[in-house]
Parts: C-alpha cells; sequence; structure tokens
C-alpha cells in the first residue's frame, strides 16, 4: 500500500519530477526491542521473504554484552511489524558453520541462505527457515583460488535464481568472481570474472583516475538477480557496478562516487519493487549513504543518509534489502550494530 500511494503521488507531479528519487525516512519505531535480553552484533545482511518477513544475520561475537545482556543469535526472523519471529544458526553437526558472518538470502521457496568472510571461509550454507541443514557448498579454505570450482573463497553474498533452482555466489573476499551452482545438489555450473572474462587472482588498486581494472577487486561484495534476467554485482573497492546476463556475458557497467578510494563505495544493493524495478538502492559504507540509481542507464538519481548514530543516520552501512511496499531496510557493522527501516515519504 505504501508504494501504491507513493508511486501515485510521483506520477501526478508530472514529468518536471520525472528524474527525481524516491523520498526515503526513516522509521525509528522498527523494530521492536529484542526479547530475552538480546543484543547485536555486526548486522553484516539483510534479506527479505515472499511474506515480506525481514532476515538478519548478524555477528554473535561482536556484541557488546554484560551482566544483564547477552549475543543474540546469529539469524534473526523479523515479521513485517518489527517484532522477532525467531533466531537460529551457529555451528551444528553436518556442516561447517562460518567464521565470520556474512550475507544472507532467502529464496522463494524459504531456504536460507548465509556466506562467511572469515580468514578459511570457503562455503555457503543453505538452511530451512526454522535452521534445519540442508546443504552445503564448498568447505573451509585459506586464500584465493579463483578457479577452483570445489570451494569458495571467503564468499559475500548468493542469489538465488528459483525458476532455473541455481544460486550465483558473489565469491568474495579472496576470489574475484561471480560462481553459479545447481542450487539443490551444490553441483558446479559455470563462473565468470569482470568483464564476463576468466578471473585471476591478481594484485591490483584502484585509481579514480587510471582505467578500470580488468578484474574484479576484492570484495566482489554482492550478487543480485532482476526480474528481467540481468544479474548485478556489487564491485566494491572498483567503486562499479557491473551488469551481466545470467551466462556471464557482461552488458556494461556503471560508476557510483568513483573518487572514493580504500573501502570504496558499492556494498549492497536491492531493488526497488515497482513494474520494472526501475531503481536500485546501492548502500555505501564507505561515504555513509544510499545512493539510488536509475537501473535503465545507472544514473545516479540521489540519496539519502549521513554518517551519524541517530535514526536516518549510518556507521559503516553494509548491507541492503527493499519489500514490496518500497520501504529498505540497512544494517550496519563496525560497531554500528543495528537493522534500520526506511519507508516513502509520502507527503511533500
Amino acid at each position: 500500500m505504501r508504494l501504491a500511494v507513493f508511486l501515485a503521488i510521483w506520477l501526478m507531479a508530472g514529468p518536471a519530477l520525472a528524474a527525481d528519487p524516491p523520498r526515503m525516512q526513516a522509521d525509528p519505531s522498527w523494530p521492536k526491542p529484542l526479547p530475552h535480553h538480546w543484543v547485536l552484533g555486526e548486522v553484516s545482511g539483510v534479506a527479505v521473504d515472499a511474506a515480506d518477513n525481514v532476515w538478519i544475520i548478524q555477528r554473535p561475537r561482536t556484541a557488546k554484552v554484560d551482566s544483564r545482556h547477552v549475543a543474540a543469535p546469529p539469524v534473526i526472523e523479523f515479521d513485517p511489524a518489527g517484532a522477532v519471529v525467531q533466531g537460529w544458526g551457529g555451528p551444528g553437526k553436518g556442516y561447517d558453520w562460518v567464521q565470520n558472518e556474512h550475507g544472507i538470502t532467502v529464496d522463494s521457496k524459504g531456504f536460507v541462505w548465509i556466506g562467511g568472510n572469515g580468514p578459511d571461509d570457503g562455503q555457503v550454507l543453505k538452511f530451512t527457515r526454522t535452521g534445519r541443514f540442508v546443504l552445503q557448498i564448498g568447505h573451509p579454505a585459506h586464500g584465493a583460488a579463483s578457479n577452483d570450482v570445489t570451494r569458495l573463497g571467503r564468499p559475500a553474498e548468493v542469489a538465488v535464481d528459483d525458476a532455473a533452482n541455481e544460486v550465483y555466489v558473489a565469491d568474495g573476499y579472496a576470489n574475484r568472481r561471480i560462481i553459479v551452482f545447481d542450487a539443490t545438489t551444490g553441483a558446479f555450473k559455470w563462473l565468470w570474472g569482470a568483464y564476463g572474462g576468466r578471473p585471476a587472482d591478481v594484485t591490483q588498486h584502484y585509481d579514480p583516475h587510471a582505467p578500470l581494472p580488468r578484474q574484479f577487486g576484492r570484495p566482489v561484495h554482492c550478487v543480485r538477480l532482476a526480474k528481467d534476467g540481468l544479474v548485478y554485482v556489487c564491485d566494491r573497492q572498483n567503486d562499479r557496478i557491473q551488469v551481466f546476463r545470467k551466462d556471464g556475458t557482461f552488458v556494461t557497467e556503471w560508476r557510483i562516487a568513483p573518487d572514493t578510494t580504500g573501502l570504496g563505495s558499492v556494498w549492497d544493493l536491492g531493488l526497488w519493487p515497482d513494474a520494472g524495478q526501475t531503481l536500485l538502492f546501492v548502500a555505501d559504507g564507505r561515504n555513509e549513504r544510499v545512493h539510488v540509481v536509475r537501473r535503465g542507464d545507472g544514473r545516479v538519481l540521489g540519496g539519502f543518509g549521513a554518517a551519524g548514530r541517530k535514526p536516518g543516520e549510518f556507521h559503516w552501512v553494509h548491507s541492503l534489502a527493499t519489500d514490496s511496499h518500497g520501504d529498505v531496510f540497512t544494517g550496519e557493522v563496525d560497531g554500528g550494530n543495528r537493522v534500520q527501516r526506511f519507508v516513502p515519504a509520502t507527503a511533500p
């Protein structure tokens, strides 16, 4: 309903505002207080499921606990109103839990996928929505091996093509590639590097004034699938989004805040849920901002957020997801340790 109202107002505003981004405002009432004296650590992943429930993965080892509080479980599900539905996760029988939790995705069948960027994380894990282990792809391993199909390299995030039953892995903090597996068996299918080429584990440094690198930087931080079949990849360190077809054919690339050095500007992204998915929301943890990007041509239309600790401000905004209403959810790391909701403003 919020999205429908906002779109109606946006359209009535006329052609003069056609390039203006939606105005988003923080909702300080979301989420509701956590149960059981839970405290969040770094919120390293956010996802929204088919029912608009919001899922986060967080790092219990980074939670600041005391005699009155305990670290929350790694995986937490919230209902749309912000109340906790359940929490689970951690080491268990039959799988290798990650050293450092990173990235969460919930597919249309309700399976929950997580990655990890610890020094020896070479696997992604698949669970039922209640936390029962289903599948492990890869195994713990150290270092980079971007053409090894038997293990991953500190994988950051996955996207699931439900119709094709395939899982795309943004791989990652050690490797420099997108790699695709069968979502049921974990069998390898194909992989690619920047520009759709063969990935190589080479040392490179981003220079805003030099030609763009021919390899992904580290980390390859996110992967998202649009309804029209395009694949969007966050090449964080190189300040760019690269766009592909599902087979790895390169389509185009867009630079976001290209003067950003160090940690880079493209950390995560989400798709606006209108019929054409016309906008991308890009989390930029270096500049503490969410950029609003037109998906048709990569033009940055505006954005929201600033550095700080108040509602609507960010400290290392790291992850992002959107729901069917047009709400945007963000997670923060490096002591930010929170999830926020932003809703479309429906009045001037």
